[in-house]
């Protein structure tokens, strides 16, 4: 007998068939049945079988974010929340009042999920600007995961002078006068971040449970974690044993490049686990390789259009990151590369193809390139003939197209993220977010469909695809991509229970509709992970 009968307007099972059903059934946290009538499944049903009967209902499989920064996105929770800040001066006021309730001296930090272009000033803020909300505390303001601003403090902090060089991989932003303005990049960003203690672990804890609870209310069932350190899993950990994730979480482990190489290879031998450790709460995915910056720091074959002498960085000297990714690969480790820029990608190409040929047999889907941001019809071939798979995230185009189109110009621009191709030349796609914040689902599936942006209108309209090749890359293809396909991501037999529910189609509604469409129940693992109407608990 079934624990839970489901029946519905449509069920699509997003398998490779495009099945679509009416009714599900589900046993112990697993999918055991599915019917193409609505009522096919009722000699499954006993008196202890939960049913919710709603034709108005369609049921996806739970969306799988293949790259977010949950733990970030937690730890922003109890930080400044800039996100809601629309002015410079709403900015600092929102940093004065927590500085008011701080022990002098001691790190404000925001969060980390804003974007200047919610600003009426459209710029980032300098350090005499934070300098206006307090003196007396060293602040931290990262956008995103690489730039970071900070205020006069943080830079006395930091050693750094209008003389201090930009370090390795990273840039150190100057006034007109050289007095260096607060604005840090790339390996400057991580520098000022390094000397900010880490939150209490219960603290996380609770923040992580928290935010588990919010993706869940956007629909999320599993979020592939891009990028933790060792400290992250220990969260991690703590929070699956005190059993607080309510989504299915696979976190990836940062390698360092700016840590001495010798640190390097024992943190790929030194864990005592490798990919796969763990059970279908948390499971370690791999390890995490960030080869360049974001916009203001990709790595280019050809100049920034609003800088000529610029072409963005690199972090890792291409030798020895090949020489610590094909010592991974022999111990069984997957591995992903953040690669924005042409020339980073390019660059990751060499590096794996070179450890693939120091280990011969390395499965297809071990080796992964984040972004891939820009890449051309001989680098889309390389990375499918090498069996490197592909992840991309519309809203980071979204967010930051303006940046995008300022810093590369219009043809770069609208060549970022080329899914259409991606898909049309036999890759292995699959579709995240990177936000550091929540981002409903719903609008970054509007805008793999539109390929709109914020503030920049539609960009690269030729790599835009159909709303239920969208869908797909944002469920059951992302566990292709992590080969779970056979235990989860789509709704049939032999399947964990992860689904969400609307009281629309968002397969057939009109595109402009879809990002208005809110969820109705998600399930994980047969249990309700959000479900304010409390349908799942009818009997």
């Amino acid at each position: 007998m079934a624990d839970l009968i489901v029946k519905a307007g449509r069920v699509y099972s997003m398998n490779r068939g495009r099945e679509v059903h009416a009714a599900l059934a589900v046993r112990d946290g697993w999918i055991v049945a599915v019917a193409d009538e609505r009522d096919g499944l009722d000699a499954l049903a006993s008196d202890g079988t939960q049913v919710v009967d709603d034709p108005e209902l369609t049921l996806l499989p739970a969306f799988f974010d293949i790259h977010e920064h949950l733990l970030d996105s937690a730890r922003n929770l109890a930080r400044v929340r800039l996100e809601d800040a629309q002015s410079m001066d709403e900015l600092i006021a929102l940093i004065a009042d927590r500085a008011k309730q701080t022990p002098r001296g001691e790190w404000i930090q925001t969060s980390n999920g804003w974007n200047e272009s919610n600003l009426a000033e459209k710029r980032l803020p300098i350090a005499a600007e934070l300098d206006r909300a307090t003196t007396d505390h060293p602040v931290l303001a990262p956008r995103g995961g690489h730039v970071s601003i900070t205020n006069t403090c943080g830079l006395e902090l930091m050693g750094v002078t209008s003389a201090t060089p930009d370090p390795p991989g990273g840039t150190i932003g100057h006034l007109p006068d050289g007095t260096p303005n607060g604005v840090l990049e790339g390996g400057a960003a991580q520098a000022i971040k390094a000397l900010v203690p880490s939150p209490p672990l219960a603290e996380s804890v609770d923040n992580l449970a928290e935010a588990c609870a919010i993706y869940a209310a956007l629909g999320v069932g599993s979020v592939r974690e891009a990028l933790i350190r060792l400290e992250g899993w220990e969260v991690y950990q703590s929070a699956w044993e005190q059993q607080r994730l309510s989504i299915r979480c696979l976190p990836l482990l940062l390698v360092d490049p700016f840590r001495p190489p010798a640190d390097r290879l024992a943190l790929v031998e030194g864990l005592g686990a490798r990919s796969g450790f763990g059970d279908d709460w948390l499971r370690l995915w791999g390890l995490k390789f960030v080869l360049d910056g974001g916009v203001a720091g990709a790595g280019m074959e050809q100049p920034f259009a609003n800088n000529p002498s610029y072409s963005g960085h690199l972090n890792w000297d291409p030798d020895e990151m090949t020489e610590v990714v094909s010592h991974a690969l022999a111990r069984n480790w997957k591995i992903a590369t953040h690669a924005v820029g042409d020339r980073t990608v390019r660059t990751v190409l060499d590096v794996y193809e070179q450890a693939l040929e120091q280990n011969p047999g390395t499965p297809p889907g071990t080796l992964v390139v984040e972004h891939a941001f820009l890449a051309d019809q001989s680098q889309r071939a390389r990375a499918i003939a090498l069996g490197v798979s592909i992840t991309v995230q519309h809203p980071l185009l979204y967010v930051n197209g303006k940046e995008i189109l300022e810093s590369w110009g219009p043809e770069r621009a609208a060549a970022v993220m080329p899914v259409r191709s991606w898909l049309d030349e036999g890759a292995t796609v699959a579709a995240g977010t990177d936000t550091v914040r929540p981002f409903d689902p719903m609008l970054n599936i509007w805008g793999m469909v539109t390929r709109d942006t914020k503030d920049i209108g539609v960009q690269g309209p030729d790599q835009a695809i159909e709303q239920y090749t969208a869908i797909e890359l944002y469920t059951s293809s992302g566990t292709r991509l992590t080969g779970e396909s056979g235990r989860r991501g789509t709704l049939e037999p032999r399947r964990l229970a992860d689904f969400v529910a609307y009281r629309a189609d968002p397969v057939t509604a009109p595109v402009d509709e879809l990002p208005s469409l809110a969820p109705t129940i998600t399930c994980v693992g047969g249990r309700a992970a959000y479900d304010p109407e409390q349908l799942l608990l009818e009997g």
